[in-house]
């Protein structure tokens, strides 16, 4: 999903609708104040005990796998089962796997009815809700090798109740050109060590102007929690506290959403309608794409499908800064997912075998690539390199060239985070189509986003 308009999953043919962020990211994360009530309701109902591993008397233990994703991702990830199958012949894998509309309402249901299964893929708006209720093992205690993951990505996992997930992948959050659009329009590439927001709407707006109608310079932002997070810690805010609070008044996110306004009537980004539009458009048909955008914010891991998608060599930047610093951009590493596992188990030893196997076997990488993101396995990072794509090698080099730019790793989302998303994205429209104003929709989006992770 775009960073601005998804969330952070990433890589392939994509369902109508996966983060990140993932095959590819959703269409759109829609239901997610859905899922998060029916996560809240099946985590309370659920009990302590029982388990979803199968074993037969004398056959092999069964475990049960889910994540969500397309179509890529269900081959690569069931090519890495096999490779694991194989060396561990007593220990069968049953994959288990969606678009992430319905994941979530899958998942709090099977927790519910004390039928989870063992191992999980995770995201970050919902590890909380999911560890904090009891319902995810905690890792730490199990024989899983983490000396060799990125630190930033390993504690992403960590939190009161332990280590409840190890990152899949790691991305970050990036503004992404279309190198084709500006050439047509007779405007230079930005210089993303050093521009600022001034210069991105300024820029966005040329392009606009010397472009066909209907090609626009940028891509909205305003439909996702990552792009009102960068904007905050650019600001000295956060979107949450470590005490599990929200990080900025509602006079923040109000610029935010004035700085937004300024862009569309500048025609900087799409009209109202068109960005309505947008949104339930999948990846291939996205305006970076299709060469309606010339810029856009994505998280680094859909990178790799996005310039499959428009057939044109795609340009990672990083995001603008106040200042026109690249160390003030206050980037971060990002788990695009996590693997987890159900704290009901029958089976934890062999669970967490599995995913040892998933972040740090060398096998594992080698299938896996960089489908989830950057691998968080250094030594697995290294050793695969030759093998991925060169669009998976320019994101591995991103992620890398930024390492010494990164700001301190954001708080993590606190029960009912899942919901913010669909705030911001309601009020955005509100906005945009000048229903409210900026400052009326700060108020009451804040309110919202208060009870959504107070209730």
């Amino acid at each position: 999903m775009p960073l601005f308009s998804r969330s952070a999953p990433a890589a392939a043919k994509q369902p109508a609708a996966t983060s990140s962020t993932g095959g590819r990211r959703p269409r759109r994360k829609t239901g997610v104040a859905a899922a998060a009530a029916a996560v809240v309701m099946a985590l309370s109902l659920s009990a302590c005990g029982g388990g979803s591993g199968q074993q037969n008397a004398d056959g092999p233990v069964e475990l049960r796998f889910s994540w969500w994703g397309g179509d890529k991702r269900a081959q690569l990830t069931q090519e890495a089962i096999k490779k694991f199958e194989a060396e561990n012949p007593n220990i069968k894998i049953k994959p288990e796997f969606g678009d992430w509309s319905g994941y979530w309402d899958k998942l709090a249901t099977q927790v519910a009815a004390n039928d989870a299964p063992d191992i999980i893929q995770m995201d970050e708006k919902y590890i909380t809700e999911y560890s904090s209720r009891g319902a995810l093992l905690d890792l730490s205690k199990y024989d899983i090798d983490t000396s060799k993951l990125d630190e930033a990505a390993l504690n992403a996992g960590k939190g009161e109740d332990g280590l409840t997930g190890i990152a899949a992948g790691i991305n970050a959050a990036t503004i992404l050109a279309n190198p084709k659009v500006f050439e047509a329009a007779g405007v230079p590439l930005p210089d993303d060590s050093k521009w600022t927001w001034e210069d991105f709407g300024r820029i966005a707006s040329e392009v606009t102007a010397k472009s066909p109608k209907g090609t626009y310079g940028a891509a909205a932002y305003g439909t996702d929690e990552a792009s009102l997070g960068v904007w905050l810690r650019q600001n000295g805010k956060s979107l949450y506290t470590s005490d599990g609070k929200l990080g900025f008044e509602p006079g923040d996110i109000a610029e935010w959403w004035a700085f937004l306004k300024q862009l569309s009537e500048n025609k900087a980004v799409p009209t109202a309608s068109e960005v309505v539009e947008a949104e339930a458009a999948p990846l291939d048909q996205s305006g970076l794409a299709t060469g309606k955008n010339g810029l856009a914010f994505w998280w680094s891991n859909q990178a790799p499908a996005l310039e499959k998608a428009s057939g044109s060599d795609l340009k990672i930047l990083r995001f603008p800064s106040k200042t026109g610093s690249s160390a003030d951009a206050k980037l971060w590493y990002k788990a695009s997912q996590f693997w987890s596992a159900s704290s009901r188990t029958k089976h934890p030893e062999e669970t967490a075998k599995f995913i040892n196997f998933l972040a740090n076997d060398v096998k594992a990488g080698e299938t896996l690539l960089a489908d989830r993101g950057v691998y968080p396995n250094s030594e697995v990072r290294a050793a695969i390199e030759s093998k991925l794509t060169p669009s998976d090698v320019k994101v591995v080099k991103f992620i890398d060239q930024i390492k010494d730019e990164l700001g301190e790793a954001p708080a993590p989302p606190p029960k009912g985070a899942g919901a913010i998303q669909e705030i911001i994205k309601r009020y955005t429209s509100e906005v945009l189509f000048e229903r409210l104003s900026t400052e009326e929709a700060g108020k009451k989006a804040h309110a919202e986003m208060k009870s959504a992770i107070s209730s």
